[in-house]
Order: structure tokens, then C-alpha cells, then sequence
């Protein structure tokens, strides 16, 4: 099954439209703090409450989901009782690529990672996002190769918002 590229725009306004509780992490998080590397989809942790894995079920639904990097032809149904059952779900849309987490590792659930969030603008939409200290946690939880090359990226992003605010020239 092909789709067109990430329409990360597109993404965030139907999630937020749709008043879907999820925060933004991965790579566009990195984006949104200044990251210059660049990705290829979007990553949300979203809550499990019910009504939210049921708002999920329907918008997500609309956009023909199915998992990435599976066999074209595998039975796969997007549903309430689909999300309620898995927890993690790497997908391909017609809106691109969209990784909806359940629970992330260094991050926990939505609820524990909730308070590790800020509001930012992306593309035009707003939406909370993981905190740049919480994002070098998630990625060095993750302890990926990517994931530690990103790391040093944001330390030193880290230490130059904290040398701003202390009013400390560059």
C-alpha cells in the first residue's frame, strides 16, 4: 500500500479538530524545539481514555490506516477495540506516516508525560509537545543508534536555551 508523503499539517489539524488528547514527541518535537534534522512522520502519545481511543477509531479511520511495513493484503481493522487491545501502532494513511503511541519508553503514558509538555504552534495548529528535556530522556530510553545522534543535538540546544535565559551571551 503506497501513500504520498506526510502531510504534517494535515496530521495535527485533524487530530486537534478533532479534540484527540496526544502530544507530539519524536522527531517533529525535536523540529519544534530546533532540531535541524529532519523526519519522515508523526509521533503522538496519546491518552487511553475511552472516549478519546473512540474519537481515534473514527477520524483515524476516515484516512485508510494500515501498518506500516506490513504485507499489502494483511487483515487489519481500525477500531475501538483494535487500539483498546494493542497499545502502540506505527501507521500509513493518506495523510502519511503516524506513529500513535500508547506509552512511550523514558516518557510513560500520556497522562504521566502530560505534565513534561508545552503548548507550541506546528504548522500552523496548536498542540502540546513533549518538553526538549523530556525528549533527550525519550531518546536516550530509546537508546537506538538515531536516537543517541539526535541526543547530543538537543543537549547542546538545551544548554544554549538555558545560557539565554540566564541572559549569558554565545
Amino acid at each position: 500500500m503506497s501513500f504520498p508523503e506526510t502531510k504534517f499539517g494535515q496530521v495535527l489539524e485533524v487530530l486537534s479538530r478533532s479534540e484527540i488528547r496526544f502530544i507530539v514527541v519524536g522527531g517533529l518535537a525535536a523540529m519544534a524545539h530546533g532540531n535541524a534534522r529532519s523526519t519522515y512522520d508523526v509521533d503522538v502519545v496519546y491518552s487511553r481514555e475511552r472516549e478519546n481511543i473512540r474519537k481515534l477509531a473514527n477520524v483515524i479511520g476516515q484516512y485508510q490506516p494500515y501498518l506500516r511495513g506490513a504485507p499489502p493484503g494483511l487483515p487489519f481493522k481500525w477500531d475501538e477495540k483494535t487500539i483498546r487491545t494493542g497499545l502502540n501502532f506505527t501507521l500509513t494513511t493518506l495523510l502519511g506516516d503516524l506513529d500513535l503511541l500508547g506509552e512511550v519508553t523514558g516518557a510513560g503514558t500520556y497522562e504521566q508525560l502530560l505534565p513534561h509538555s508545552v503548548e507550541m504552534v506546528l504548522f500552523g495548529v496548536a498542540c502540546r509537545c513533549a518538553t526538549l528535556e523530556r525528549l533527550i530522556q525519550m531518546k536516550r530510553a530509546a537508546g537506538r543508534p538515531k536516537d543517541m545522534l539526535v541526543v547530543a543535538e538537543l543537549v547542546a540546544l538545551l544548554e544554549e536555551r538555558r545560557k539565554l535565559e540566564r541572559g549569558e551571551s554565545t
